[in-house]
């Protein structure tokens, strides 16, 4: 076995482990009850009941409301659910040249591009003040890191380049948020080279445990207002409509959690 298989297959089983652990911290947090201050979700300003937030694109507004707290509420979940080696692995294995990444938020994969053989990562986002937390985070980089770095703010679903730009382009949880997710997947085939690669770290129902997916079923009304996700979409026909070809598909959390290595369709 080269050492680059076994690296590979090492840094799935070490998320693996830490998978487990979070898979039961995440039994524990959905049916153990709701956030604090989630029980008026679903009410307006005049305390009347609000038209439905999944359905509604407004929803996404929510990211220029918890931008700046964003990374201390999620922190803790994503560190115990082994989020981070996710992230750090996909990544670390997968991504090289010249990377875009959209919904790319606060920035909570900086760090984790390896050096060697991503040259230059375009971070995204339709949010301006998730992407000033990015801003804050490149700013404690070296210079040589800060340099092959350029954020902006884009529409994930029209995106400003042409077609075949990017090595490897990169979506993390960006699916339950964006409005129409199939569409975003198409956008980025659109910008990625034929050869290339496209990285996906996304939750959503899962098919294994329909009792969870009902949990999620029941509260994603009060998930879309409070976090402007839609955290029980359907991931494999959303990547199935968009006609993207997997080379890789792993789940984790009960399967609510899918790690997918991907190329366009040509």
């Amino acid at each position: 076995m080269s050492m680059s298989t076994y690296a590979r297959r090492f840094g799935i089983v070490a998320v693996s482990g830490s998978v487990y652990v979070g898979a039961v911290y995440l039994g524990i947090q959905l049916y153990g009850g709701e956030r604090k201050g989630q029980q008026q979700a679903l009410l307006g300003e005049d305390g009347n009941k609000t038209t439905s937030y999944v359905l509604d694109p407004r929803r996404t507004a929510t990211f220029q409301k918890i931008a700046y707290s964003y990374d201390d509420e999620i922190a803790k979940d994503e560190f115990v659910m082994g989020i981070n080696l996710m992230r750090r692995a996909l990544l670390y294995f997968h991504a090289t040249g010249n990377v875009l990444e959209v919904g790319a938020g606060t920035g909570r994969n900086l760090g984790y591009y390896p050096s060697g053989s991503v040259k230059k990562i375009t971070l995204t986002d339709s949010s301006d003040k998730m992407l000033e937390k990015a801003k804050e985070k490149l700013s404690g980089m070296s210079t040589a890191e800060k340099a092959r770095h350029e954020v902006m703010v884009a529409d994930a679903s029209q995106l400003p380049y042409p077609d075949n730009s990017f090595d490897t382009i990169v979506d993390t949880f960006g699916l339950c948020s964006f409005d129409d997710p199939t569409a975003v997947l198409k956008e980025l085939q659109r910008v990625c080279k034929p050869d290339g690669k496209i990285l996906l770290l996304e939750h959503g129902r899962t098919k294994a445990y329909t009792g969870l997916s009902s949990y999620l079923d029941k509260h994603a009304e009060r998930h879309a207002k409070n976090w402007g996700c839609v955290w029980n979409r359907d991931i494999d026909k959303i990547v199935e409509s968009s006609g993207l070809t997997l080379e890789k598909l792993h789940n984790f959390h009960f399967g609510t959690t899918y790690y997918i290595v991907a190329k366009p369709t040509t």
